[in-house]
């Protein structure tokens, strides 16, 4: 099994500068509806411990799974690997590298142990890769029928990669797995663009999953896409009526996708040995639910996090 060596944390560390944020200083920009309010979930995860690839404290393996949610091992080159994924200097790292003496690619992928059902709000604060593969959090149902991409995103440099550069992959899909079929949206708006390089830096992306026919999607704290109703949700009635509402785990991961390698887009050994390129980082993830005002339970949990190793 490949893994990213310890060895390489501290120089790893060093690509990713920005400090990690105070989230409880950060308005939610979603409005979680009349007479409710948001409770944050204890899947939230400012990252201020320290993971190695092998070896995960309680304070990560409490909400993640350093794993997909079943034993798929990933879309076309991508193949999952446990030792892609490690926590440094505040930041949960990503990474991809060649399986040796084949074209597949090791990646990191983390998932949440929990599940999570509308209404929510989760928004992540993250700096994609430079690959042409795939930066994403996502949200999908145990039995892999309904998805929601908080995003997708793709942050290769490539001078023929500058479109998807300029775009964030806001989107969903519902699927029927027998016979497989797949419904996603394909309106322009699905594909995010305000003139931002979005490798270049930190962004806030989130999305607010406000009931079964109803998903707003939120860039750096702006409303930038609503999809509404089931024309749009589940035209095709994969379904069966009941839209988006089965509960979901949590995602976190890169990958190749087939869509992209079919046509011979793919990393090259040099960009995926170079640690400034081959990283997706991960400065917070916060996670709410949407409860009535008078309403407590065990998941109302400090807004800042301290979270012990």
């Amino acid at each position: 099994m490949r893994i990213v060596p310890a060895l390489l944390l501290p120089l790893l560390s060093l690509c990713c500068a920005v400090h990690a944020a105070d989230w409880g200083a950060i308005d939610v920009p979603a409005a979680p509806g009349e007479g409710k309010r948001w409770q944050l979930q204890s899947v939230s995860d400012d990252f201020s411990y320290t993971a190695q690839p092998t070896k995960k404290p309680p304070a990560f393996l409490r909400r993640w799974n350093d794993s997909f949610i079943n034993p798929w091992m990933g879309p076309g080159l991508s193949e999952f690997n446990p030792g892609n994924s490690y926590v440094t200097n505040g930041h949960l790292g990503i990474a991809a590298n060649r399986k040796q003496g084949t074209k597949q690619v090791y990646v990191g992928v983390i998932s949440s142990k929990a599940t999570f059902a509308y209404p929510l709000f989760v928004e992540a604060r993250i700096k994609i890769s430079g690959l042409v593969l795939a930066s994403n959090v996502w949200m999908l149902s145990a039995d892999s029928t309904q998805e929601i991409d908080v995003v997708e995103a793709y942050g290769s440099q490539r001078p023929n990669e500058s479109w998807t550069a300029q775009r964030l992959h806001l989107s969903h899909h519902v699927f029927i797995r027998n016979p497989f079929q797949d419904y996603q949206p394909t309106d322009k708006g699905s594909w995010y663009s305000d003139g931002t390089n979005w490798r270049d830096d930190f962004h806030r992306i989130g999305v607010h999953w406000r009931d079964p026919w109803h998903l707003e999607y939120y860039v750096d704290g702006k409303l930038v896409r609503t999809v509404s109703g089931r024309d749009t949700i589940d035209p095709k009635n994969f379904t069966n009526g009941t839209g988006l509402s089965k509960p979901m785990h949590i995602i976190i991961n890169t990958e190749d996708q087939n869509w992209r390698s079919d046509k011979g887009i793919a990393p090259t050994d040099d960009e995926l040995s170079d640690l400034s390129k081959s990283i997706m980082w991960v400065d917070w993830i916060r996670v709410y639910k949407a409860v009535g005002e008078a309403e407590n339970g065990t998941e109302d949990i400090a807004d800042t996090l301290e979270a012990q190793p």
